[in-house]
């Protein structure tokens, strides 16, 4: 009896140690991907990805039981690489546009935010109006809706594309370029970070954030859209938004 009590302690034992991890590798993983260099959104902290997205893209992830997957690239790869089925979710700030939803489909607008112009302290830029200047060069995060928005308004030689929001500020600084254009939370942290720069008063445009996936993977959309809503609705996004942006 005692022989048959300890192999069955035993084989308890032994589920109760494999278990766990027969469980983590039967966990589905999703594949995502952002710019991680654009804060508060998504930066690096001790060499690991942190922000608002990434944050809300984890408490989603965590609500359908998925492994989440992280890519690091380019801005304007990452709508391509949802589109082609590379990666399943994208996001990074990116605007909804309808241009935009033509190639990838959209989630509910988790945040709202607008692009703000960056000058110097010293500068004779006072508003949206006196970019127009003959020999205004602006700086932009390349394939933005900056990047689009002031391509549209103010020519394209007027135009000074980077891959990284921070270069274009190290631009604006350097005197390579007189303005850098673009979203709000990140041009605050850039200004915070440099002396000797500011944020006009004036707005230049408001948008609404969205999650990508691919038309192509519907029963996907619609468990990352409705765990979305879900975390909308109980507050839990307002609480990632607030955890990185002071609301004073």
């Amino acid at each position: 009896m005692k022989k048959i009590i300890s192999m069955l302690l035993c084989v308890i034992f032994c589920f109760a140690c494999f278990a766990p991890a027969a469980f983590a590798a039967d966990q589905k993983t999703i594949k995502v991907a952002t710019n991680v260099a654009f804060p508060p959104y998504e930066y690096y902290e001790d060499e690991k990805a942190v922000g608002i997205d990434v944050d809300i893209m984890q408490a989603i992830c965590d609500k359908l039981g998925y492994k989440m997957e992280l890519s690091d690239m380019e801005f304007g790869s990452i709508i391509t690489a949802v589109a082609s089925g590379k990666i399943d979710v994208g996001f990074g700030a990116i605007t909804i546009t309808e241009e935009r939803a033509k190639s990838v489909h959209f989630t509910t607008s988790y945040s709202t935010g607008i692009q703000s112009i960056i000058v110097k302290e010293d500068s004779p830029i006072a508003s949206v109006e006196d970019l127009h200047g003959d020999k205004i060069k602006i700086g932009v995060q390349q394939d933005t809706t900056g990047d689009i928005y002031a391509t549209g308004d103010f020519g394209e030689e007027h135009i000074a594309r980077f891959n990284k929001g921070a270069d274009a500020v190290q631009a604006l600084l350097t005197g390579k370029c007189d303005a850098v254009i673009i979203d709000n939370s990140p041009a605050e942290t850039f200004v915070a970070q440099n002396k000797g720069l500011k944020i006009l008063p004036t707005v230049y445009a408001e948008e609404e954030y969205g999650f990508e996936l691919s038309y192509d993977n519907e029963e996907l959309y619609n468990e990352v859209n409705g765990a979305l809503e879900e975390l909308l609705k109980d507050g839990t996004v307002q609480k990632i938004v607030d955890k990185y942006i002071n609301a004073d």
